[in-house]
């Protein structure tokens, strides 16, 4: 009777260049997968009243210091209170009145450069807008009529 051994092969990584080559496919895969899902708006603010919800986080950072930083001269504190427990702003809180007077003068803008500048679709931050904040506000957070 003969006897015969039964030899298992082992998977090898003989072929080096196969196996870069591989492992460089399936990162590029997991690459290209990581970028697609980054295309999409991940950002999630609430309590976005006059603001598109859809907006992104650099389109929000944008408006938030060109047109109320620079236009009115003041930081993120002037309509954003701080949260007790994390001492950080509290962007959704409503607790400063200065937020809804923001609010009503995003509204009051748009509602210029519709009406009388013929800006079809107007949205704050677009470089299309005639009247925006700074507009009357010069960078000072209250204007006052020229005297």
């Amino acid at each position: 009777m003969c006897s015969s051994k039964i030899r298992k092969k082992r998977f090898s990584f003989g072929n080096k260049k196969a196996t870069v080559g591989i492992i460089f496919f399936a990162g590029m895969i997991m690459a290209g997968s990581i970028a697609i899902g980054r295309g999409k708006n991940d950002d999630h603010f609430v309590n976005l009243k006059v603001l598109p919800k859809s907006i992104g986080s650099k389109q929000l950072s944008q408006i938030m210091v060109d047109d109320f930083s620079d236009g009115l001269g003041v930081s993120c504190s002037f309509c954003h209170v701080e949260d007790k427990n994390s001492h950080r702003l509290d962007y959704a809180s409503d607790d400063n009145p200065q937020k809804n007077v923001a609010r009503s003068m995003m509204k009051m803008t748009l509602k210029i450069n519709k009406q009388f500048f013929d800006v079809r679709r107007p949205l704050i931050g677009d470089s299309i807008l005639v009247v925006n904040c700074i507009s009357c506000h010069h960078g000072t957070a209250f204007p006052y009529p020229p005297e």
